[in-house]
């Protein structure tokens, strides 16, 4: 049982037949076609030589394949992963260089260290920490910068490194006059090409078939001596072990690229395996497991010469519709990785970058989300405004600065929302003993000289000054002079000191002013908190549920002339 739980591999297979093995089997081997020209592009993306692109289709994926949760996700090197890297690094030393590479390697050690010790310390939680509209700002954005960094290979130009979106764009401009027409033919054949396969059949392998058939091309009719910018020479071989270079120096540089590409990768690699655990139905994923997965695998990975890896959106769909069972199908990608690495890299020497810019362009596409802003736009505009924004700061400013601006955005939103709860006035639904927001239900009526208020959170240092100002506010706008006041505490999960401490000064306050505070439905958990701060005897108006404390405020109304307070025993 104890295997089963640190290899979920040994768990998918305890039921292994030949017609499981045969799925698993056609899904690995289209989608380790489709990995080897992405792996090739994301390298270049990422600003390394395309040989470490396969190089990180190799041990991240046998060792996602052992510990990983999610039976059809597919990892490896992905475009978002790869802006980041190239957006991060570039600032500290030229791409391609030995230097840059180096820094690429050990980005993947230590992102692999955090993201397996968020696993180990069962900090999976961590997968919510940039909300939705900001993650589909963030991409959206990304989509635009890693499409406009591909139009110098999709035109034949060399532009100047630019940092931002707007000293590319303006590179191209001043430089699109001597676009290479081949390339261009070469780049738009191959979209349309990629295009109409996979509008036929989503399984054929457009992008290496558009590989191998450029390539041939440019080979037979030599175009490269008519400009055509092509792969070169690259080595062939499987990666050779090698411990990446660490030192502190190295760490203070890395680290706004490590925790940005941690938390993308987190976020984007959760996300993947909820849907598919959603799709299929006959499995359930554990978030701590799959960090432990992802972060063992760069770790790991990065001994083999692997850039920073996670879930790709593109291939899991592959494998997902190919018909993948189990993690197996990411062991039989690997294989088609190291076979293409021992015998075919002697043949992608006459790749035009054209081509690689063209699946790339593809492959960002569907990042891109303009549907989930007309959804928003049309359901909350709030959350529109919020992927706006994340949207317009990280063109403007980078990837990697527009990550820390939705992380911190994130964090504020939290914060906004759990200072500024959900509190409503209740009132009787006519002719029932529950209790409804007066606001959302017209039937519901007020009682005259009762506020009966409801909190849907915890009570904590945040919001609990927040909450005394509310109740007071309620009462102040009151038409009728208010004599109790009823808190309904059946939402409130949880009630800190500094809310207990708001809790016995509302009740000290509200007493000053001859009302009475009573509390209903208190939770047993908030119950024990407070009869251990010794507000149950102070506030001993308590009652099981509304009705209840409206039915012994009208018996201290009968027992009471001036409707002072009654102390009545705490079940």
């Amino acid at each position: 049982m104890k295997l089963l739980s640190i290899l979920p591999l040994s768990q998918q297979t305890k039921n292994y037949k030949l017609s499981i093995f045969r799925a698993d089997l056609i899904a690995g081997l289209t989608v380790g076609v489709m990995l080897v020209p992405q792996g090739m592009a994301y390298a270049y993306l990422a600003g390394v030589p395309p040989i470490y692109g396969l190089y990180a289709g190799l041990i991240p994926l046998v060792l996602y394949a052992l510990l990983g949760t999610s039976r059809q996700m597919s990892v490896g090197p992905v475009a978002v992963s790869a802006i980041l890297v190239a957006g991060g690094l570039s600032q500290i030393a030229l791409p391609e260089s030995i230097e840059y590479i180096s820094l690429a390697i050990t980005l993947s050690l230590l992102i692999g260290i955090i993201q397996l010790s968020l696993g180990l310390l069962k900090m999976g939680f961590f997968a919510n920490f940039l909300s939705h509209p900001v993650i589909a700002g963030f991409t959206s954005a990304a989509a635009i910068i890693i499409g406009v960094s591909q139009l110098k290979d999709a035109f034949g130009i060399e532009i100047p490194r630019s940092h931002n979106i707007l000293g590319t764009l303006t590179g191209i401009l001043e430089n699109i006059t001597n676009y290479n027409h081949y390339a261009l033919l070469i780049f738009v054949g191959s979209v349309v090409f990629i295009s109409v396969l996979k509008r036929i059949n989503k399984k054929l392998p457009g992008a290496f078939l558009s590989v191998m058939i450029s390539t041939a091309i440019v080979h037979y009719f030599n175009l490269e001596a008519h400009g055509v910018n092509i792969l070169g020479a690259i080595p062939s071989g499987l990666p050779q072990f090698s411990v990446p270079e660490l030192s502190i120096t190295q760490i203070g540089l890395l680290i706004p690229t490590v925790i940005t590409v941690s938390i993308i990768g987190i976020v984007e690699s959760i996300g993947i395996a909820k849907i598919l655990e959603k799709k299929h139905g006959n499995y359930s994923i554990d978030i701590d497991q799959e960090l432990i997965a992802l972060g063992t695998s760069k770790l790991f990975g990065s001994f083999f010469q692997s850039i920073p890896t996670s879930g790709s959106f593109s291939r899991s769909a592959v494998n997902s519709e190919s018909g993948a069972q189990t993690t197996v199908s990411s062991l039989i990608t690997s294989i088609v990785v190291a076979l293409a690495l021992i015998a075919l890299t002697s043949l992608f020497y006459s790749l035009p970058m054209a081509v690689l810019a063209a699946i790339i362009m593809l492959s960002v596409k569907s990042l891109f989300n303009y549907k989930e802003a007309i959804h928003l736009w049309k359901t909350y505009r709030s959350d529109f405004y919020l992927m706006l924004i994340t949207f317009i700061t990280t063109l403007a400013i980078g990837i990697e600065m527009g990550v820390l601006f939705g992380v911190i955005l994130s964090l504020l939103i939290v914060l906004y929302k759990a200072t500024r709860p959900h509190i409503t006035v209740l009132g009787n639904i006519q002719g029932t003993d529950h209790y409804r927001n007066v606001n959302r239900f017209k039937n519901a009526e007020a009682e005259k000289d009762i506020l009966i208020v409801r909190l849907d959170n915890q009570l904590f240092f945040g919001n609990c000054e927040y909450f005394k100002k509310k109740v007071f506010d309620f009462i102040k706008d009151n038409q009728d002079p208010i004599k109790h006041v009823i808190i309904d505490a059946g939402n409130i999960h949880d009630v800190d000191s500094c809310g207990m401490h708001a809790l016995e000064e509302l009740d000290t306050e509200l007493e000053l002013k001859g009302i009475n505070l009573h509390l209903s439905d208190v939770i047993g958990p908030v119950r024990d908190n407070l009869y251990k701060f010794g507000l149950l005897k102070d506030i001993s108006r308590h009652h099981m549920s509304v009705k209840e404390a409206i039915d012994v405020i009208k018996e201290i109304k009968k027992k009471d002339p001036n409707n002072r307070a009654m102390q009545t025993d705490i079940a």
